[in-house]
């Protein structure tokens, strides 16, 4: 009998109509176009505006639109990985919630929190029900609504981050396709650089911590650029050679879209050239979680069967790893 592997089958993608441009944020903050630019490679980023809208909302666009390419009805799922650094609520799970608002009847679920490297986590953990025989459709969606934890009136954040979701469809195959390798990697030391400061158990929510903008992302980012920039291009360059693969074996690297910069540093560790990097950082900026899965969305059309792919992310926590696949279709 043939190996299984956890295949994607299908893949799509949501941002929310809105554009925040670096020129309106130049309104708003001290800052520039050619700073935010030159930085980072951000142009613009989507911003999800609605009374009562959260990450799940963005997920239902995502997920339906997977389902319908995929032509196979939400009572087929079996389980949801939600990988989301902002759920709608701090419980229930937004798995459960999605679940509800797609009508996935028969899935079981939950949420899935690494930072900026949940989705790899995400892909790497339902791979693993898929190999087993225990599941045989896992969706594993990676969104976030950053705007609802960003203060606008930091300017060393605000400028990073956007909001949308992308989604993933799981499924076995004997072929000899699909999630070949991960390697993930945590380091907690490494929070004290990049962390909300309140919100959760240690310190609550109050009067006091609302007034403090402690409910936003707070970053220290040339830590936390010394710490990417080396981790996630090891971690992509150790993956590499672990199944021997050389720069010209590799199809495509699939960054997390954090920083041009790091990006680069990535890519010239591979030794890949800029003509197999996705980068689509300038239109969506930072949106955590969906990174990587907006990326595949938007290159599904230049992707062949067989073709070799490297995703490659670090987060806050700190959190990083990559995954080796070979894709399915």
């Amino acid at each position: 009998m043939s190996k299984i592997h956890a295949a994607i089958t299908a893949v799509n993608g949501y941002v929310p109509e809105y554009v925040l441009t670096n020129k309106e944020l130049e309104s708003i903050v001290d800052t520039t176009d050619e700073w935010i630019t030159s930085r980072t490679g951000i142009k613009e980023r989507r911003i999800l505006k609605g009374e009562g809208l959260g990450t799940s909302d963005m997920a239902v666009h995502a997920v339906n639109g997977l389902l319908k390419k995929r032509g196979i009805t939400a009572d087929e799922i079996e389980l949801i990985i939600f990988c989301t650094t902002t759920p709608d609520l701090p419980f229930p799970a937004s798995a459960n919630i999605l679940a509800d608002k797609i009508g996935a009847k028969n899935a079981w679920g939950y949420d899935l929190q690494a930072a900026c490297s949940g989705f790899i986590y995400g892909v790497s953990t339902g791979a693993q029900f898929i190999e087993s025989g225990k599941h045989k459709k896992v969706l594993v969606v990676g969104g976030d609504k950053m705007s609802s934890i960003i203060n606008y009136q930091d300017r060393t954040t605000c400028i990073i981050f956007g909001d949308g979701c992308g989604a993933v469809l799981l499924e076995p195959n004997e072929e000899g396709y699909g999630v070949m390798d991960s390697i993930l990697r945590s380091d907690g030391s490494g929070r004290q650089f990049l962390h909300q400061k309140a919100g959760g158990s240690a310190r609550p929510a109050s009067h006091e911590t609302v007034d403090n903008n402690e409910h936003s992302v707070y970053q220290e980012g040339q830590a936390v650029f010394k710490f990417a920039v080396t981790n996630m291009a090891d971690v992509a360059a150790e993956i590499m050679d672990r199944n021997n693969l050389t720069s010209d074996d590799v199809t495509w690297l699939v960054p997390h879209q954090a920083n041009k910069r790091i990006i680069d540093a990535t890519a010239s560790r591979m030794g890949v050239g800029s003509e197999k990097v996705m980068i689509n950082i300038q239109r969506y900026g930072n949106t955590t979680n969906g990174t990587i899965p907006l990326c595949l969305w938007e290159w599904e059309s230049q992707l062949k069967k067989g073709d070799n792919i490297i995703l490659a992310a670090f987060g806050g926590g700190f959190t990083w790893g990559s995954v080796y696949l070979k894709w399915a279709y």
